[in-house]
């Protein structure tokens, strides 16, 4: 998935994106409300991590204009106060879920990956096709009952590749979902994953490139 952390603490907000990013999602930094605004104009994210106070523009601001708009971002809210009317107006901003610091990362890793879920259509828990078994929960891959060992990179490509059902996905679809905002698009990235996951997948071969379309799981 694509997310956005809006934080005004810069070792918090890397924190963040840290453990996020182990958990496969591509993750962009946005240290105060204007600044995670242009990001939203621009970027088509699943889930906003937003920290309530925020300088320049408040979060609350940040909130309305996120889901006052038909943007289908999923926005969890992050604030120190802990006062059940603090949490029940943040709710009334829009925002979908709602976590108080100090919070635990795997309960935030978890609440993202719940929240993106339902920013997308629902999906089958293990994704197949071609002989190939992807547990999104599991972070597991299996081609013909034999087990996949996939970096982070590899293992969101080929999710978004499941996900289209045959379809063609984009170089530009898959950066857009599996590299944060900081990936140079005339990098060759995406191929290069792509030569290494053919790899790991093995005989026959299950990943086609389609010309001028991008690439498919046939």
């Amino acid at each position: 998935m694509r997310v956005l952390v809006v934080e005004d603490e810069p070792r918090l907000a890397d924190a963040i994106a840290e453990w996020l990013r182990e958990d496969t999602h591509a993750v962009d930094i946005a240290h105060d409300g204007a600044a995670a605004l242009e990001r939203v104009g621009v970027n088509d994210y699943d889930v906003v991590v937003l920290d309530r106070d925020l300088p320049v523009v408040h979060g609350d601001d940040v909130c309305r204009a996120i889901t006052g708009t038909g943007n289908t971002a999923r926005v969890l809210m992050l604030t120190a106060a802990a006062e059940i009317a603090d949490r029940v107006g943040g709710l009334g901003l829009g925002a979908d879920d709602y976590l108080t610091k100090p919070f635990a990362f795997p309960e935030l890793a978890a609440r993202v990956q719940a929240l993106g879920r339902r920013s997308r259509p629902a999906a089958p828990p293990v994704l197949r096709r071609a002989g190939i078994a992807l547990d999104p929960a599991r972070r597991e891959v299996f081609r013909d009952g034999r087990y996949v060992p996939l970096s982070p990179k590899e293992f969101a490509v080929l999710t978004e590749l499941l996900r289209a059902e045959g379809a063609a996905v984009s170089t530009e679809q898959l950066l857009e979902k599996a590299w944060d905002e900081n990936a140079d698009p005339f990098t060759g990235a995406v191929r290069l994953v792509v030569l290494k996951l053919r790899r790991k997948l093995g005989d026959p071969p299950v990943v086609e490139t389609v010309t001028g379309a991008g690439y498919r799981i046939s």
